[in-house]
């Protein structure tokens, strides 16, 4: 069974409409929107893989080999689902999944050559349309940008991590 990386996706129906800057519209409403924009143009045929096969890939490049669940986790994807992700991404010689051989119950993923190889190429094409959506930013409001994004993605981390008297329990 394969999944359905559009099904994945914010409804593209939903009509995109120019923002104001004195717009009462708030950052999260923002970020919504671009990634709207970014999911509609990053198409399996500009990047030879899904959007989430590119952020699987990217994650797995990050952290080498690393849990199944770690990857749920990292991508904030359901269980389930990423079981799947990983199957398509298997079947394209992408990864690989073994047993943890220190806990049978868990598996180990990793990215193969051929994954390296296909990873390299889908970020390429994202470079483009990252030039293309980010074209009115500078060098440094991009970098700016990055750096701001990262780290609301770590307090919201942060807060959600277990506490260590939470996990003895």
């Amino acid at each position: 069974m394969t999944y359905n990386h559009y099904s994945m996706n914010i409804d593209s129906s939903l009509p995109l409409t120019p923002m104001d800057e004195i717009s009462s519209t708030g950052p999260i409403l923002l970020l919504t929107q671009l990634a709207r924009l970014v999911s509609r143009r990053s198409t399996p045929e500009l990047l030879g893989q899904t959007l989430k096969e590119l952020a699987a890939l990217s994650f797995l490049r990050d952290f080498e080999e690393t849990t199944q669940q770690a990857l749920t986790d990292g991508l904030c994807i359901d269980a389930n689902y990423c079981v799947l992700l990983l199957n398509d991404l298997e079947s394209k010689d992408f990864v690989e999944r073994r047993r943890d051989p220190s806990d049978r119950r868990r598996h180990l993923v990793s990215m193969t050559a051929d994954g390296r190889q296909a990873l390299h190429q889908a970020e390429a094409a994202q470079q483009t349309l990252e030039d293309e959506m980010l074209g009115a930013l500078s060098e440094s409001e991009r970098h700016e940008l990055a750096h701001l994004l990262r780290k609301a993605i770590d307090g919201v981390n942060a807060q959600n991590a277990p506490t260590k008297a939470a996990t003895t329990i």
